[in-house]
């Protein structure tokens, strides 16, 4: 594969990184995306944060059907409006990716992929609203925090063969990529679930082949959506922390099924997720629709403890 393009991105003058995640988002404000987008902003502004990660699933039903679809505008533009996400929006079929600071990063999820997934990479997009960046995958680096996306994609064929054929043609990139990075804290961010206790539950796929490689690189959080909740699930074997952010709109109410592994939390309605990172601590905050933080979880970098 030929070397991916590099984008570099300065720090907070603190060395501190302040980010929302949201995920399943785009209805055109309906199914509560307008409230969940309102305190969003709000959340946003008190955090000052420096850009937004989506995991996904950003135009439903279907994606959209080209560059001159007004679901764009309809279920981005117009609804995240707010002065605190006027941020750069990345999106785009990342193989790696290394966030930037100061600007908002964007995975695909499989009901984009049933649509135009060029039209949400056109360059047109960006004409129509300058946050919008989406490139077929690139490396943004910056000094002491480095999250990692991976964009694993399925289409209306099915998740067995396609998400199968795919992990395994970026888990070798991926694994170089985390053992050369020096960062501090290691992101991963995909939109599929690795471990879930609602609609979709674990993805067999992604465990067999993509978590080995989080484990043996010491990755802190994957961060996802595809399922339509909140959740935070800690592994039971080493400090990799697993963060569902699916609820940007439609929620999957009274769904809850076990997992192996540790439910520390999990919420059937809408909202987002907020990460705050310096060089010796993550603080983990869930909101839902109305602002309310329903999840905190603070973890020291030193001895990766939970507060």
């Amino acid at each position: 594969m030929a070397e991916l393009p590099r984008l570099e991105h300065p720090l907070k003058s603190d060395g501190s990184l302040s980010l929302l995640v949201i995920g399943d988002w785009g209805r055109k404000g309906t199914f509560n995306q307008t409230l969940v987008a309102a305190q969003m902003g709000r959340i946003g502004e008190s955090l000052d944060i420096d850009f937004v990660v989506s995991t996904g699933d950003n135009f439903y039903e279907e994606g959209l059907t080209g560059i001159d679809d007004k679901e764009f505008e309809e279920s981005f533009t117009n609804i995240y409006a707010a002065e605190s996400l006027q941020k750069q929006w990345y999106s785009g079929m990342f193989l790696q990716a290394y966030a930037s600071f100061d600007d908002a990063l964007a995975v695909l999820g499989n009901h984009d992929y049933i649509g135009d997934v060029l039209a949400q990479l056109s360059p047109v997009l960006r004409q129509i609203d300058r946050r919008w960046l989406c490139l077929r995958s690139f490396l943004l680096n910056a000094d002491q925090l480095n999250p990692c996306l991976v964009q694993i994609q399925y289409h209306r064929l099915g998740v067995s063969c396609t998400l199968l054929m795919i992990v395994i043609f970026v888990r070798k990139d991926l694994d170089l990529a985390l053992k050369e990075s020096t960062a501090r804290w290691k992101v991963v961010v995909g939109h599929h679930t690795i471990r879930s206790a609602s609609v979709h539950g674990d993805t067999i796929e992604l465990q067999l082949l993509l978590l080995p490689i989080l484990k043996e690189n010491g990755v802190d959080f994957y961060v996802n959506g595809h399922d339509h909740c909140l959740e935070h699930i800690s592994s039971n074997d080493c400090p990799l922390q697993f963060l569902t952010s699916g609820g940007g709109s439609k929620a999957w109410r009274g769904i809850l099924n076990s997992v192996s592994d540790k439910l520390e939390f999990f919420y059937d309605g809408q909202g987002f997720m907020s990460l705050q990172l310096t060089k010796t601590q993550a603080h983990v905050v869930f909101y839902d629709a109305f602002g309310n933080a329903l999840h905190k979880r603070a973890i020291t970098k030193q001895s990766h403890s939970q507060i």
